[in-house]
C-alpha cells in the first residue's frame, strides 16, 4: 500500500519523491519545494500502510500541523492523494518564492504567557506562528523583528526564545503573497464533503463545508496554526486516540502537554505498524 503512494507520487510530480526520501542528499530534501511534497507522501503512504494492517480502526477526525493539513484532509476524503500532492507541490512552489523574495525566520518561545507574546509581537512587527502546546508558542517575521522579539522577550523574563534553522517566515504576514497565488489553485481544486469532522488551523475548529475548507486553507500559508485547539477539538467531537501520521513524532510529544489523558502514538516506518496494538 505504502509503495503504490510513492510510485504514484512519482508519475504525479515529474521527479522522484522516492529517491529524495530514501537516498537524500538531505540538502535538497530540506528544501521547501521538496520538503512539502515528500513529508505529505510519506504520511499517507504511512496512513495506508496502517490502514490495510487494521481496517477495522474507526477514524473520529482528522487533522494536521501546517502542510499535514492536507494529509488530514486525505485522510477524511475530501481531497484525493493526486489532488492533494498536486496542490500541495504548487503551495511549496510559492511559499519557497515568498521566502526568496524577504528576508525571514521563526523561533520558539517556552514558557511565559501568550498575552505577553502577542504583544511583543505587535510591538516588533511580526506574527505568532504557532500555538503548539501550553508553554510552547513560535514566533515568525522579518530578521531583524524577531531578533527585536527574542531581545525583549528576554528582558521580560523569557528564559527560552529559540531561533529556529528555517529558510523563512512561515505562517506569518511575509507569505501572504504565497496565499494569494495559492488561492486560485485552491479554488479550482475538486474537494467533497468530510467523510468525519476535520479540525483545521487557522480557527482551531471542525471544518464542515468544502468552502469553508478552501477558504481555510488558502488563510492557513500566513495566519496562525492553532495545533493546541485542534487537538482538542478532536476530542471533545469523540478522539479517544491520537495517531501521528508521518515522518518524526512531533505531534505525538505535544499530545502529551496538550492532553496526557488520551494515549497517543506515532507510524512512520515499518516497525511502528507490526508494533501497534489495535
Amino acid at each position: 500500500a505504502a509503495k503504490n503512494i510513492f510510485d504514484e507520487a512519482d508519475k504525479i510530480l515529474g521527479w522522484s519523491v522516492k529517491e529524495i526520501c530514501f537516498n537524500g542528499p538531505d540538502e535538497k530534501l530540506t528544501e521547501t519545494r521538496f520538503c512539502q511534497p515528500a513529508i505529505y507522501t510519506t504520511s499517507v503512504a504511512a496512513l495506508e500502510a496502517f490502514k490495510e494492517k487494521f481496517p477495522s480502526v474507526k477514524t473520529a477526525g482528522t487533522a494536521g500541523l501546517s502542510l499535514g493539513e492536507y494529509g488530514a484532509l486525505y485522510g477524511a476524503g475530501v481531497i484525493s492523494f493526486a489532488a492533494g500532492l498536486s496542490l500541495l507541490a504548487k503551495r511549496a512552489e510559492f511559499m519557497d518564492a515568498a521566502c526568496r523574495e524577504s528576508k525571514g525566520t521563526m523561533a520558539s518561545v517556552l514558557g511565559g504567557e501568550v498575552e505577553v507574546i502577542r504583544a511583543v509581537c505587535a510591538e516588533c512587527g511580526i506574527d505568532v506562528a504557532n500555538y503548539n502546546c501550553p508553554g510552547q508558542v513560535v514566533i515568525s517575521g522579518e530578521v531583524s523583528g524577531v531578533e527585536k522579539a527574542i531581545a525583549s522577550l528576554k528582558e521580560k523574563g523569557f528564559r527560552k526564545v529559540i531561533p529556529l534553522k528555517v529558510a523563512g517566515a512561515f505562517h506569518s504576514r511575509l507569505m501572504k503573497s504565497a496565499g494569494l497565488k495559492l488561492k486560485e489553485v485552491v479554488d479550482a481544486t475538486e474537494m467533497k464533503a468530510p467523510l468525519c469532522p476535520v479540525a483545521q488551523n487557522v480557527t482551531g475548529t471542525v471544518t464542515g463545508t468544502v468552502e469553508a475548507i478552501k477558504a481555510n486553507l488558502v488563510e492557513q500559508v500566513a495566519g496562525s496554526v492553532r495545533w493546541e485547539e485542534c487537538v482538542k477539538a478532536l476530542k471533545d467531537g469523540g478522539a479517544d486516540t491520537f495517531i501521528e501520521f508521518g515522518p518524526g513524532n512531533v505531534l505525538t510529544g505535544l499530545l502529551k502537554r496538550i492532553d496526557g489523558t488520551v494515549p497517543g502514538f506515532n507510524i512512520g516506518k515499518a516497525a511502528d505498524i507490526a508494533a501497534f496494538q489495535a
